[in-house]
């Protein structure tokens, strides 16, 4: 009989950063914060994605390939530390190209990155495609993300458990590969 265990995933420091203060937190204020984290037991954490990794280059003026490096730093070898990408928009606001989508795996690999968790707003399973194949290319743990919107009240029909059903079948019959699947919330 093999274990059953619960994995936990600590978002703080991309999604709470990211929701509460946009983003805009300097490395010196919270690696002590990660190395708390890391020492009570925490293993797996979400640290980065668009807006936190736009936010470190346009508000900060810090680098976010050193703050994923000194994350990786503090947190240790075997920490997941995984990332939020914008299928084929990666860590953009616009459509990259091939080399763009690419190289975007290479650079996140490289500088820690355990998982790559990539999404599409529109929930167009052809926009993860090709990440998926450069996120597996590189050696990362690809989740495959199914967004579910949350709708203005009064509008009923569109967002049905037929239509995410409808979604997750897109994604099995694309034959992408992924090691995980998220259904995230995307309010």
């Amino acid at each position: 009989m093999s274990k059953k265990y619960i994995d936990i995933m600590d978002t703080t420091f991309r999604d709470g950063f990211q929701s509460v203060f946009g983003g805009r937190v300097l490395m010196e204020d919270f690696m002590p914060a990660v190395e708390e984290a890391a020492k009570a037991g925490i293993t797996h954490f979400e640290f980065g994605g668009g807006a936190r990794f736009q936010s470190l280059f346009f508000y900060l003026n810090e680098n976010a390939f050193d703050m994923m490096d000194n994350f990786r730093d503090v947190v240790g070898p075997n920490a997941n530390l995984q990332t939020l990408s914008r299928g084929i928009n990666t860590v953009a606001l616009d459509t990259g190209s091939r080399e763009i989508v690419d190289l975007h795996a290479k650079m996140f690999k490289k500088h820690g990155t355990t998982t790559i968790r990539n999404f599409d707003a529109l929930n167009d399973v052809s926009n993860l495609q090709y990440s998926a194949e450069c996120v597996n290319k590189h050696g990362l743990k690809h989740e495959a993300v199914i967004t579910m919107m949350d709708l203005p009240p009064g509008c009923v029909g569109a967002h049905t458990v037929d239509f995410y059903e409808n979604i997750l079948k897109q994604i099995l019959d694309a034959g992408m590969k992924f090691s995980s699947l998220c259904f995230k919330p995307f309010v």
